[in-house]
């Protein structure tokens, strides 16, 4: 019987699926040994340098990250120069601020072992249903351990480090004690570390005196102390946060409704920012960049000397333009400015004003106190480079060189008439809406006159606008924004929102990249972004970076100079502006374009020579109406003035004629057949294709005649 019962066993043994199963259980038994003595070993090595309790209350050495002007010698900016800590026991913290902050960073922070697992489920499961990473699940032990002893880099090595380190804080110490040293270390922006520093600097109370409404606000800094500082251009955001923290105290059942709604409504009153700094949205803008690339740490501990491309001297003066000039620009309701001028060669940023007055103060009074508060003056907010405004009339370059490119010359001749472009209205124009209830659609020149048959080059430098929409409508949308992106425009993203309106400014931009984009007229086609820093070098004098952008062709060299001819055609100009206009310089060759929006809300101007291009903006930032003052009027002033400091500073440069244009349909030359009676320029030519054969059947577009009727009516001298 037990031979019997030895014999099974060893005929079992003998399976072939059970030698497999053996087999592969010893190899299973050497993988889990392997895995102990790997996380073992891990544990280890991320652990055996943990920092003592005293790391998380000691200053750290500071070697400041400098930014200068082109030439070194002017310093526009010491970042974290003059580093503000004070230690606070943690019982002489406000609850609110502590309520604050576990309501919105870590709710399970006295539940937990220092790693959340609950909450990096919830946020997987949040970012794949909103197929984007905008979720965190970092704890404050994790925040602590990262702000005080790892880096930002995200590396699977610092990631496996900080949960390690965090899991193993929280084995060596109480929880209190963990917050007492994270609420006493994170930086809080403006140079501030831990709350008792950022309680003074931004409100001028202590940390156990914090009211909810400020609590909300000092968390809702943690995440990007820099993006949401109330003194730049994101106080806005940074209020929506503050309540969107109030929100979660609620939720967490730290505050009643009646508190949330109370503390919502407090008036907040923040200190005045003292903080030494020349070119400050230039030096923002650079500041952003730097953190962005090498994190805030790594600007705070290396001692970088950031050489920009400001010229401080140029900047000084236009900074005193723009002061000046308010003083009149705001008896029309025009109450801020923004300014650039661009090397079109380099990229290079010479001059850049965000605002009239930075360390001026909003107005109307509290119109910076809500979330959704629209001032007339908000002296952080960056319009040159952050602002999205609409062009006007000075987007109009953009399509005559799109209508350039298809074989439309400065001659061809197109009909400023009164013209319906809503095949549903009524071609005579006078009518408001179609049958479907959208908007009829025929525009007036500035000054309501028609003039009959123009050429291009006499509609783009007096401006007409009548013209304008019909080469819009000759040119193409899609082929117009195609110039526009490729010379740098990266806002006109909604193109069936603008609709033929786009010529006129009908689409937002901003002053940076418009004022690049002319550039590139300049420069005969060659493009080269906007370009702010030189070099950087590391605190021995090493050059960690430094600028070698290429320009690239993007534009073609006849068309540039064509462009470049008209807008520095003072005669072609002057029957609308004057001869001795604002534009105009006697004894230098300047290329300008005025823009001004329907309800007059915006005012431009923007002009270049071939080593300079100049860009101003002047309206509100609310977007409400100026009193009824134009580009000319309002830009143009502060323009000229920084113009003629340019040109006086450099040997004198003309623009280089374009070819002149043969061998092709003469109606393209403006050359309309003289035994025909007139007819619009679309019996002439296929819009499709310019230079080809007329078309034999013209009436098949669908404008053709309501393009018509306009020169008919136009001819019998109806209007």
């Amino acid at each position: 019987m037990f031979k019997k019962y030895l014999s099974h066993i060893k005929s079992f043994k003998n399976k072939p699926w059970v030698k497999i199963a053996t087999r592969l259980g010893k190899y299973a038994i050497f993988l889990l040994l392997g895995f102990c003595i790997f996380s073992i070993s891990l544990f280890f090595y991320y652990t055996y340098d943990l920092p003592r309790p005293e790391k998380f209350t000691e200053s750290p050495f500071i070697q400041s990250t400098k930014i200068y002007d082109r030439t070194g010698k002017v310093l526009l900016y010491d970042i974290y120069g003059e580093e503000k800590r004070e230690i606070v026991p943690f019982d002489k913290i406000s609850d609110n601020l502590k309520h604050s902050i576990l309501a919105s960073e870590d709710a399970r922070f006295y539940q937990h072992s220092g790693i959340d697992f609950e909450s990096i489920v919830r946020s997987i499961l949040i970012d794949l249903k909103l197929q984007s990473p905008s979720q965190g699940a970092s704890t404050i032990t994790q925040q602590l351990i990262r702000s005080v002893y790892l880096t930002n880099q995200k590396t699977l090595a610092r990631k496996v480090r900080e949960i390690v380190l965090s899991i193993e804080l929280e084995k060596r110490y109480p929880k209190d004690q963990i917050f007492d040293w994270y609420l006493n270390q994170i930086p809080f922006g403006q140079n501030a570390y831990g709350i008792e520093a950022a309680a003074q600097t931004y409100f001028d109370t202590s940390a156990s005196d914090l009211t909810l409404a400020q609590s909300a606000v000092l968390t809702a800094l943690i995440k990007a102390p820099s993006y949401y500082s109330p003194y730049g251009p994101n106080k806005k955001l940074l209020l929506q946060k503050k309540d969107y923290v109030l929100e979660r105290m609620k939720e967490t059942n730290y505050i009643t409704d009646e508190q949330m709604v109370e503390a919502k409504q407090e008036k907040l009153i923040f200190s005045e920012d003292v903080t030494s700094i020349k070119a400050p949205h230039f030096v923002m803008y650079v500041k952003q960049y730097l953190e962005n690339k090498y994190g805030e740490e790594f600007l705070k501990e290396k001692g970088l000397k950031v050489y920009t491309t400001l010229d401080w001297d140029l900047q000084d003066y236009a900074q005193q333009v723009v002061k000046s000039a308010d003083k009149t620009n705001v008896q029309f309701d025009a109450n801020n400015t923004a300014m650039v001028v661009i090397d079109p060669d380099t990229g290079q940023i010479l001059s850049l004003i965000g605002s009239k007055d930075y360390f001026g103060k909003s107005y109307p009074a509290g119109c910076d106190e809500k979330p959704n508060g629209s001032c007339l003056f908000d002296p952080k907010f960056d319009v040159a480079i952050m602002g999205k405004r609409q062009p006007g009339s000075s987007f109009k370059p953009f399509v005559y060189a799109s209508a350039f490119k298809k074989g439309y010359t400065p001659n061809t001749k197109v009909w400023d008439v009164k013209t319906e472009f809503n095949k549903n209205c009524n071609p005579d124009g006078n009518q408001e809406k179609d049958r479907y209830g959208l908007n009829c659609y025929h525009p007036v020149d500035y000054d309501g006159s028609y003039r009959g048959i123009v050429s291009l080059r006499s509609a783009l430098a007096q401006s007409l606008n009548i013209p304008s929409v019909e080469l819009l409508y000759l040119t193409g949308m899609q082929e117009s924004l195609q110039t526009a992106k490729d010379m740098g425009i990266t806002t006109l993203n909604e193109p069936e929102r603008y609709g033929l309106s786009l010529v006129l400014g009908g689409g937002e931009v901003t002053l940076l990249e418009i004022t690049s984009a002319y550039g590139i007229f300049a420069t005969e086609g060659l493009k080269t972004p906007p370009v702010s820093i030189l070099k950087i070098e590391d605190s021995k004098g090493n050059i960690i970076e430094q600028n070698h952008k290429q320009p690239t062709k993007v534009l073609d060299t006849q068309v540039a100079r064509q462009i470049n001819d008209i807008l520095s055609d003072n005669d072609a100009r002057a029957p609308i502006f004057g001869s001795n206009n604002a534009l105009y310089f006697n004894s230098f060759q300047v290329a300008a374009k005025t823009g001004t929006t329907q309800y007059y809300n915006d005012a431009w101007t923007i002009g270049y020579t071939p080593f300079a291009t100049v860009g101003v903006w002047v309206g509100n930032n609310d977007d409400s109406s100026t009193n009824k003052k134009t580009g000319i009027g309002l830009a143009a002033p502060i323009w000229r003035k920084i113009m003629e400091k340019l040109l006086t500073s450099h040997p004198v440069e003309n623009f280089t004629k374009p070819n002149v244009v043969q061998n092709i349909n003469p109606v393209l030359l403006g050359e309309f057949p003289q035994t025909d009676p007139p007819h619009s320029i679309l019996h002439y030519i296929d819009k499709s294709n310019p230079l080809g054969p007329p078309p034999q059947n013209p009436s098949n577009d669908p404008l053709y005649f309501f393009w018509e009727e306009g020169v008919k009516n136009y001819l019998s001298g109806q209007y």
